[in-house]
């Protein structure tokens, strides 16, 4: 049976594995002009 212990083991590995594919996906090359473009935009007037 699984205890109250291994389900918080789990959910901590589960939240450190999506928070490194967040890290991954932020600092990917391919999202570099992206981010850019969304960093000008409260520069740009209409």
């Amino acid at each position: 049976m699984i205890d109250i212990t291994t389900l918080r083991v789990a959910a901590t590995v589960a939240c450190f594995i999506v928070f490194i594919g967040i890290v991954v996906w932020a600092c990917s090359r391919r999202n570099t002009q992206a981010f850019e473009e969304a960093a000008r935009l409260p520069f740009e007037r209409d």
